[in-house]
């Protein structure tokens, strides 16, 4: 085993989120191999979780969007003194921005290594330059480093890394069944499934995601007599309940209530995908990697997305019969129809792992401890 590291991995919070999942997965993998982790947010649900996998969690609200978040620089610099950090990895822009300048107060020799992984394509300006500071600079997908390699052009290519996130294979498997009680209570949904063909729409509700496109889907299928049903699986923000709203109307304006179901924010996502005959990706915005497409894949269910960002990076991987043009719903139907008619079969290989994940990422720690500081 190489010398053991303390790495601090920075980020506003510890709740449910990608960044959050990211975060605990590379905490596992550190306390697994002999290294320390700690991590500094604004607490979470997510901490209980984290600290049972041997790491250190400590409270610091380093995310507030507030002119007093500047005064947590002096106290985060202590932190990364007090824990002798080698390693501080940033994964979100203010909670970057604190523990650069943290980093900074220390002497240079007593400075720890600087990671940030940028895992979205932020707004390009001099706030979100911060994201590719990073002596590395991980990209979750080849999109995120294309997206960096065109608007930050001074970034030298060579400390750009693609790691794309993963999923559980212990979890997410192409065999997997749910249990007896979740099939009875799945067939207890509020819309009749049996003899239909299911298509899912896993994302939260938020426009850019696709949900309006995905109603307009199935109403041109149904308009078509093709027994389909959907479920829109998540759920709106607390304070922006409105688009969950506009969503209801349009599915009663398209005659086709009796073929959607609102299923809100499900803590049961694998089991539900692994039931579903199709899942969907039709975000109008690429993303910046496609969490649920590899989630589905893995799953052994068909996924048909537009073919930009991480999910058309995903597809073009794993499945590239799935594709469609982006924006283009008339294609969408008719792969939907060419998918009904003659189901294709789902690789069971795919590269998207998370222990692959954890691998690449502790490798690259270990390069960075092992070269000279700059």
């Amino acid at each position: 085993m190489s010398k053991p590291m303390t790495v601090l991995q920075l980020l506003p919070e510890l709740n449910v989120g990608g960044v959050e999942r990211g975060t605990l997965e590379i905490a596992r993998a550190l306390t697994a191999a002999g290294h320390r982790a700690l991590v500094v947010s604004g607490g979470g649900r997510l901490v209980p979780e984290l600290e049972d996998l041997g790491a250190t969690h400590i409270e610091l609200p380093i995310g507030r969007k507030h002119a007093r978040t500047l005064g947590l620089i002096g106290p985060l610099a202590k932190i990364l003194a007090d824990h002798e950090a080698d390693i501080v990895h940033a994964r979100s822009r203010l909670p970057a921005w604190v523990g650069w300048l943290a980093r900074r107060r220390l002497p240079a020799a007593e400075q720890p290594r600087w990671v940030t992984t940028v895992h979205g394509p932020y707004t390009v300006n001099r706030y979100s330059r911060i994201m590719v500071s990073g002596q590395r600079v991980i990209a979750i997908s080849e999109f995120i480093r294309d997206y960096i390699t065109h608007y930050y052009r001074q970034v030298d290519h060579k400390r750009i890394e693609v790691i794309p996130r993963g999923v559980d294979t212990a979890r997410y498997f192409a065999d997997f069944v749910p249990d007896d009680n979740w099939l009875d209570e799945w067939r207890r949904t509020q819309i009749p499934l049996d003899n239909k063909f299911v298509i899912a729409l896993p994302a939260r509700l938020t426009r850019w995601k696709g949900q309006l496109e995905f109603i307009e889907l199935l109403r041109r299928l149904r308009a078509d007599d093709e027994a389909v049903a959907g479920v829109i699986i998540g759920a709106a923000h607390p304070r922006k309940p409105r688009y969950a709203d506009e969503l209801k109307t349009a599915v009663a304006r398209a005659g086709i209530e009796d073929d959607v179901a609102f299923l809100g924010h499900r803590n049961d996502l694998r089991e539900i995908l692994s039931v579903c005959d199709c899942a969907m990706s039709l975000t109008t915005e690429p993303e910046a990697f496609g969490r649920t497409t590899i989630e589905a894949l893995a799953l052994g269910t068909p996924v048909i997305g537009y073919e930009h960002g991480g999910t058309g990076e995903i597809l073009r991987t794993v499945q590239p019969r799935g594709l469609v043009p982006a924006g283009d719903i008339d294609a969408a139907v008719k792969k939907v129809k060419e998918l009904m008619t003659s189901p294709w079969p789902v690789p069971r290989e795919h590269p998207y792992s998370n222990a692959r994940m954890q691998s690449s990422t502790l490798a690259l720690y270990e390069s960075l401890m092992e070269a000279p500081s700059d």
